[in-house]
């Protein structure tokens, strides 16, 4: 690598060091080996599936020690709402509204998706603003053509010259309608967290991180729905921010593994994906801290649904901790006696998915209780997954390590070589997907913080091809915040219902049950 001054003054500045980009390029040079899928999660290995009676009584476990609780919901919320609209931004490159008809345009495109959002256009939560916009811009805008007034809606909604949604985070963008207001999906995560993540004093935290140049406009947005949220919910909220750390960035390299320049020859870095935010996630220190992705939230009538599955989910990961934390107490205390040490393995193969090694009994006693410490003094997650509907991403697999050990992880699509026939199968057999709700211990059986970064698998992240200025380029990922960043965390997997899954991907995603107050007539 040949490395100037300039390139060595902007390694610096980012907080990062040439060993570690040294390191990345490296990375890029022996490329990151697939995982070894041996079998998907399934109800029958892996997930749990919990019954009325026994979601009962989590809940009751949860509402019995929320009260001496710290918790906190952390929501990743730095993505662009610009890939919502990627349809409706190649219908603006691509119709010419004065040579073809939309019907016309419609149909030798294929653009459903077009057409759906004009069927659906009324119901949008933010078409009341942008047709008074447009309306005041164009007086004659009612005589004008169906595919000339579509036009105009989505020049005056995405473009700068209008409201410019199309450069807004997700988490500002009109998410809901109702008979009086419209609410971001920002506002939406306030009223849920008030169901489940409360204290006894009536107050709630929550930690967004976000885009330094969106934070201005998060600030704003609370201070305008504050006193209409903390009153309706009788919860007094404290929302703090982070920002994806520079020094989480990853050199881009060209298809020869060189550092990518950009055109007045400075390196190209990216950031390294959500991954990085195991690195925000360390920085918060609660009893259990709630995680769920900005743009999966629902409107008001079905939270009650959602918060209840929270408290069942957040019962379970007290009820594991209890258990968790008296053996560790224990095995302290003395020695455990036979009946003990079955009791022990049993819990952590059918609990915690714990695979013991298969000479595990031939282990002397001193070996045999460092493997019982060193599986259960971590981190605890308790993961809801939902019935897979196709819905792109990862999902729960049973995968083999290096030491030849079986661990239950969540797994995304691009650690998988699909050029493998039995790995292609095995991905196509997972009844299940990580819809990212997560409820997470981060604190040992002594009450102290884990270092959630000693728990990160570095093998876990992946390489991508892009473009830019019409030149390829690779980008490093570092391994996901749900894949490999909790790779070595206790992880259990418990079903939960599509109603709690209900993510915004796509623009027309908002005319669904999920995000419509008023369904249609």
């Amino acid at each position: 690598m040949n490395i100037t001054d300039k390139d060595i003054k902007l390694i610096k500045s980012k907080g990062l060091t040439i060993d570690k980009v040294i390191s990345q390029i490296e990375t890029f040079k022996n490329e990151i080996p697939f995982v070894a899928l041996r079998s998907a999660a399934t109800l029958d290995n892996g997930i749990l599936k919990f019954s009325e009676h026994y979601q009962s009584e989590l809940t009751k476990l949860y509402n019995s020690r929320s009260a001496n609780l710290e918790t906190i919901k952390f929501v990743p919320a730095s993505g662009a709402a610009t890939r919502m609209f990627k349809d409706l931004f190649r219908f603006l490159d691509n119709y010419d509204c004065e040579k073809e008809s939309l019907n016309s345009y419609t149909n030798h495109e294929k653009a459903n998706a077009i057409r759906l959002f004009l069927i659906g256009l009324e119901k949008f939560p933010f078409y009341t603003t942008v047709i008074e916009k447009v309306q005041n811009a164009y007086p004659n805008f009612r005589a004008l053509s169906e595919g000339r007034q579509l036009y105009i809606f989505v020049e005056m909604m995405l473009k700068e010259k209008g409201l410019n949604y199309g450069d807004f985070p997700k988490g500002l963008f009109p998410f809901h309608k109702y008979s009086t207001s419209v609410s971001t999906s920002f506002e939406e995560h306030l009223y849920e967290a008030a169901g489940y993540n409360t204290n006894d004093k009536g107050e709630s935290k929550l930690h967004f991180t976000i885009s330094k140049e969106h934070l201005k406009g998060f600030k704003s947005e609370f201070e305008r729905i504050k006193k209409k949220v903390e009153e309706k919910t009788k919860t007094n909220f404290s929302i703090t921010y982070s920002f994806q750390k520079p020094e989480t960035d990853t050199i881009a390299v060209d298809e020869n593994n060189e550092p990518f320049r950009t055109e007045d020859g400075t390196v190209l870095f990216r950031p390294g994906g959500h991954g990085a935010l195991i690195e925000n996630l360390d920085d918060l220190d609660a009893d259990i801290i709630y995680i769920k992705n900005i743009d999966n939230v629902v409107v008001r009538k079905y939270q009650d649904e959602v918060s209840g599955y929270k408290k069942v989910l957040a019962g379970k990961l007290i009820e594991i901790q209890d258990e968790v934390f008296r053996i560790l107490n224990a095995l302290d205390q003395n020695k455990p006696t036979e009946a003990e040490l079955r009791d022990i393995k049993k819990f952590l193969v059918q609990q915690l998915n714990v695979r013991l090694p298969l000479d595990f009994d031939k282990f002397s006693d001193t070996y045999k209780l460092d493997f019982l410490r060193e599986s259960l003094n971590r981190p605890i997650r308790v993961c809801g997954m939902v019935i897979n509907e196709g819905e792109p991403g990862g999902g729960p697999f049973w995968i083999k390590r290096e030491n030849g050990r079986l661990v239950l992880q969540i797994i995304e699509t691009p650690q998988i070589n699909k050029k493998d026939r039995r790995q292609q199968d095995i991905l196509s057999s997972a009844t299940h997907f990580n819809p990212v709700d997560l409820v997470c211990g981060v604190r040992d059986y002594h009450g102290k913080k884990f270092n959630l970064l000693e728990f990160v698998d570095p093998e876990a992240g992946f390489i991508t091809k892009k473009t830019m200025n019409g030149k390829v380029l690779k980008a490093l990922e570092l391994p996901g915040l749900w894949n490999g960043a909790m790779s070595n965390w206790i992880s259990v997997f418990v079903e939960v219902p599509l109603t709690t899954f209900n993510p915004v991907k796509t623009v027309n995603d908002l005319l669904k049950s999920a995000h419509q107050e008023k369904l249609f007539s």
